[in-house]
């Protein structure tokens, strides 16, 4: 939970609370068949517990994280341990977290004036973000300018950097972050990005050679309306599904489920918008979407174990992508498609620009995993963009030199 966001000229207030997290705990839940992946199935049934599950049931070899209200520790641990279900604690007072990520962004609150004095280790609210991108914008006339291509479902605009060096309609990438809008340090990580992009064109050769052959387009708060929730009402129960692609296994039919695949295809006007924007673009090369948390590089396909068509060629760029990320810090990630890597997951925005013939269509899961899950502690989120930015960097490289 984040303090409620206030006008610049205001002191920062104490938040309030209004989810009691103390003694909530996040258990890691090893399933070791496909019994017990359906045990704790039954288990997510069961609203009456109010579980939260931060990474679900999958596959057996994927383990499940789940926070647990205080008020139902004991039925869960009761639950797994009478059908022979091994688990562990991952975080042992979640309010303990969340306290002392509410005091350090209070610490850390107030208004930049530039794109310099602005804190990048901290964690911002959406006008501290939005406010950037103008500052961005203001102060790089020449090469990044605000789009809007729609609005949210409550009428915030949606906003898109576009970095350019000249020409309509060229060759492009796509990176969008903070589409899960408790996924903090994928927004984090977005204004890092935007931040180097002006930094090294001009002194990069590589960054530089890449923008003046292709237009980049940066989506950093993708979800604003829950972006915004999790920032003034409550953080751990953040908009984490609307709009998925209307699908079958792997979405849920559920519309309290995190996995909801919404009404129909592209119900959600944050969604539509992006495919609205990716169809009448039209020359879109890269789609990069990027989400925490787990550690994963994945590409197509997430709803079908058919092979993509060029699956060799994107193994091959998630294998040198993932190396070139491990270099800075030696953080290891595991690559691969959606389905044999993780789980069988519909609609996801990957299979989608994939099959709309974007051929490098990947999906980031960025720190940690499981340690901190959506609670990464802010003192990470620079190490998460410098290493993720190298993997980037590695993809928009590849982009460049092999066009199609």
């Amino acid at each position: 939970l984040a303090p409620v966001s206030l006008p610049s000229n205001s002191p920062p207030r104490s938040p309030v609370t209004p989810l009691h997290l103390h003694r909530n705990q996040v258990l890691r839940i090893f399933v070791a068949d496909e019994a017990s992946v359906e045990k704790v199935k039954e288990l997510e049934e069961l609203q009456e517990l109010q579980l939260d599950f931060w990474r679900g049931p999958g596959s057996q070899d994927v383990p499940i994280d789940v926070r647990v209200p205080f008020a139902s520790l004991q039925a869960v641990k009761v639950f797994l341990e009478s059908n022979g279900i091994r688990y562990s604690i991952l975080i042992d007072d979640l309010q303990a977290l969340v306290d002392e990520e509410q005091t350090q962004m209070i610490s850390h609150h107030f208004m930049p004036r530039s794109v310099e004095t602005f804190n990048y280790a901290s964690y911002h609210t959406l006008d501290e973000i939005y406010d950037f991108m103008d500052l961005l914008v203001a102060e790089n006339p020449n090469l990044v300018s605000k789009i809007q291509i729609g609005n949210s479902y409550e009428g915030r605009p949606l906003n898109v950097l576009k970095f350019s060096t000249g020409g309509t309609k060229r060759p492009a990438i796509w990176i969008d972050t903070g589409i899960h809008s408790r996924e903090w340090i994928t927004q984090a990580s977005g204004v890092v990005f935007a931040k180097k992009i002006v930094d090294n064109y001009g002194k990069d050769p590589s960054l530089t050679s890449i923008l003046d052959n292709l237009d980049i387009f940066l989506e950093i708060v993708t979800n604003p309306d829950g972006f915004a929730f999790t920032h003034t009402k409550v953080f751990l129960l953040g908009l984490l599904s609307r709009g998925r692609e209307a699908g079958g296994a792997g979405a849920s039919s559920n519309p309290c489920s995190e996995t909801y695949r919404g009404p129909y295809a592209n119900s959600e006007s944050e969604v539509k918008a992006i495919v609205d924007f990716v169809k009448s673009h039209g020359n879109i090369k890269a789609f990069i979407s990027i989400h925490s948390y787990t550690q994963l590089l994945l590409y197509p396909y997430g709803y079908t174990r058919t092979r993509a068509d060029d699956y060799q060629e994107l193994d091959n760029i998630a294998k040198a992508a993932v190396a070139a990320l491990s270099s800075l810090y030696g953080t290891q990630y595991r690559y691969g498609s959606i389905i044999t890597t993780i789980y069988q997951a519909s609609g996801g925005t990957i299979d989608w620009t994939y099959n709309q013939g974007i051929k490098y269509s990947f999906t980031f899961e960025l720190r940690d995993t499981g340690r901190y899950g959506f609670l990464l502690p802010a003192n990470q989120i620079i190490p998460t963009a410098e290493e993720t930015w190298l993997a980037l960097m590695t993809i928009m490289e590849y982009t460049r030199d092999h066009p199609y």
